[in-house]
């Protein structure tokens, strides 16, 4: 008789011992009794026979983990401080019989496998493509329209030619419809899409392509990652700089740096590529630069103020589309947060469960907490103090659309955010009525920054930076520049443009308009005098309780235990910048440390279930 320790799949239960009359090789899934319910695990070894009496596994399924997947779930579990199940879920497992790679190239090529075609590259192209080839993990910083595109696809060709696959992950699914498109043009039914809103059915048919080798390159958003690709050769994390690469859920791991692991553990190339690199993988990696644009068109930038859609930028929206060009035009935030404040008292109308503004959702006329999703009428008076009528502090999407919608007639206008863009299909069909010509204006929120590219934007409205510069995060300065070159970028890739950019601190940006590297220098000066990263290792500790004393008493009892780390320094503690959400107080503690083990220490000797660690976060509300 075996004993074998298993891990509950997609469960917070600790691991169990059960006994088996076979050897079972770690990583198996197999099916187990739990009380009165059948649940399927992992094993993640053998034991001694234990005192308690243990129960039989049920079966062994056809599915395994690989030695690299447990591997990468250990670490992830420990460094991102979450359960082994909730790492190794993560994963799609592979199927037993499907583990011994694909057939020989030949054979392949027999059966009309996927062969690929690579593109045509420029001189600078084809150099960049070269430098690439020699490194095992680089960072591509090429301006927008640099043609970073034909050089991904140029790599995943040699990896098909030698017989390998390729993993290609973006930022958000808004990204997916355009990407797709051009990589089906070179590798056809070889590639797959792969992201959250696709669905089971369609998931299972990528699958059954993997698994027969038909599917070599899968393409999509942070899951991409986690596929059960053979004979993975390259993973390329294109717009590597983007937040949406760190999960903001157990386990909050960031796609890009597990690539980077991932491509270590299982031999495969890695690339990070960006116009706007981040700091971190500028300092950190080898660093292969693509200058200059492909096709390069005067692009010209006009400063303006205020923090509203005013004269400037009305006349500036008109002007293009009667000229009959495209035109885009940026609202930092989802729905913008247009929140409703009082003048008198300058109180700002809260959710009742969450200490943040309500969201004035005109179009579906109420008021919406984007923290617990608690929805109301419209209000008049004040809560406060009963006066009457409030205001409304920042423009939000639908009021934008309204506003030019009245003052530019015959404008069509594709809002473009989290709250219109709910489904693949609706994400497909606005940027193919954009794509047409069908509307004029693209106007939306981050959304818009991911890497988009039309030719026939020449008009950039870029709106709200200054809220961005002065955001209560540390890295307020890049990502407010970082915003400015993505957005710019996105115009003048086929004519010449014009971006107009409004802010009250023009001098901050003109400076850097030319040169991102500039920036980046700059920023590096600045983090390391202040100890951030690159230069330092930072973790947030998250309370929440519904009893405000209790969250209080857990923070404070935390406090004590860190202080015991010498190593380590508590930057500050106490209630968090968004103090509640969904009836819970909450609370924060960051910390700092000139590495990252000591750092670690620290934290597992205080881990415990009534708090929740962020390892090297990018949220600090």
């Amino acid at each position: 008789m075996y004993y074998l320790e298993v891990c509950l799949l997609r469960s917070s239960a600790p691991n169990l011992t059960y006994q088996s009359q076979h050897k079972l090789a770690k990583g198996s899934v197999v099916t187990v009794p739990l009380k009165t319910t059948v649940k399927e695990a992992v094993v993640t070894g053998e034991v001694e026979k234990p005192e308690f009496e243990t129960a039989e596994i049920l079966s062994v399924t056809d599915r395994c983990y690989t030695k690299e997947q447990m591997q990468i779930a250990k670490f992830i579990s420990e460094y991102y401080f979450s359960s082994f199940s909730e790492a190794i879920s993560l994963f799609l497992s592979y199927r037993r019989g499907a583990l011994r790679g694909y057939p020989n190239m030949d054979a392949r090529a027999d059966r009309g496998q996927p062969q690929g075609i690579a593109p045509t590259l420029s001189t600078i192209q084809q150099h960049a493509y070269n430098q690439l080839l020699q490194k095992d993990k680089a960072l591509l910083f090429g301006v927008t329209g640099s043609g970073k595109t034909e050089i991904f696809i140029s790599l995943m060709a040699k990896m098909l030619e030698e017989g390998k696959s390729s993993i290609f992950l973006m930022p958000e699914i808004s990204l997916t419809p355009q990407m797709e498109k051009r990589l089906k043009v070179y590798f056809g039914d070889a590639v797959a899409m792969w992201h959250s809103k696709i669905t089971k059915k369609k998931k299972e048919q990528i699958l059954k392509g993997i698994e027969n080798g038909e599917i070599r390159i899968v393409a999509g958003a942070r899951s991409a990652l986690f596929v059960p690709l053979h004979d993975l050769g390259l993973i390329v994390v294109d717009e590597e700089h983007d937040d949406s690469y760190k999960a903001q859920t157990r386990p909050r791991y960031h796609a890009r740096d597990v690539a980077v692991l991932m491509g270590q553990k299982r031999g495969a190339k890695v690339v990070l590529a960006s116009a706007t690199p981040s700091t971190t993988s500028y300092y950190k990696y080898d660093v292969v630069k693509l200058e200059k644009p492909y096709v390069e068109r005067k692009k010209e930038y006009h400063f303006i103020n205020g923090d509203s859609i005013n004269i400037p930028i009305l006349r500036a929206l008109q002007e293009n589309y009667v000229q009959k060009n495209q035109s885009l035009l940026f609202l930092p935030t989802r729905g913008n947060f247009k929140y409703l404040y009082c003048e008198r008292c300058g109180k700002t109308h809260l959710c009742p469960y969450c200490s943040v503004g309500m969201a004035l959702h005109r179009k579906h006329r109420h008021l919406k907490c984007h923290y617990c999703n608690f929805t109301e009428a419209i209000v008049d008076t004040c809560t406060y103090c009963g006066h009457t009528p409030l205001k409304s502090e920042r423009m939000g999407t639908q009021e934008a659309i309204e506003v030019i919608g009245s003052a530019i007639e015959g404008i069509q206008i594709e809002q473009f955010d989290k709250d219109s863009i709910t489904t693949a299909k609706k994400l497909k069909e606005a940027l193919k009525r954009f794509e047409s010509g069908e509307s004029h204006l693209l106007l939306g929120t981050q959304m818009l920054s991911k890497g988009h590219d039309y030719a026939n934007i020449t008009l950039s409205v870029i709106m709200g930076l200054d809220h961005i510069l002065g955001l209560a995060d540390y890295r307020a300065r890049e990502r407010a520049v970082a915003l400015l070159f993505q957005i710019a970028g996105r115009s003048g890739r086929a004519k010449q443009a014009e971006v107009l950019v409004q802010t009250n601190d023009p001098e901050f940006f003109k400076s850097y308009l030319h040169d991102y590297e500039d920036f980046i220098q700059d920023e590096l000066t600045f983090l390391e005098m202040a100890q951030y990263p690159p230069f330092a290792s930072i973790a947030r500790i998250l309370i929440a309780h519904k009893d405000e004393a209790r969250a209080g008493k857990i923070t404070l009892d935390t406090v004590t235990r860190l202080k015991a780390f010498e190593e380590v320094e508590i930057v500050g503690h106490g209630k968090a910048p968004v103090e509640r959400i969904a009836n819970k107080f909450r609370f924060n503690i960051l910390l700092r440390a000139k590495s990252r083990v000591p750092l670690l220490k620290a934290l597992h000797a205080v881990d415990c279930r009534e708090i929740e660690i962020d390892m090297d976060p990018v949220e600090f509300s």
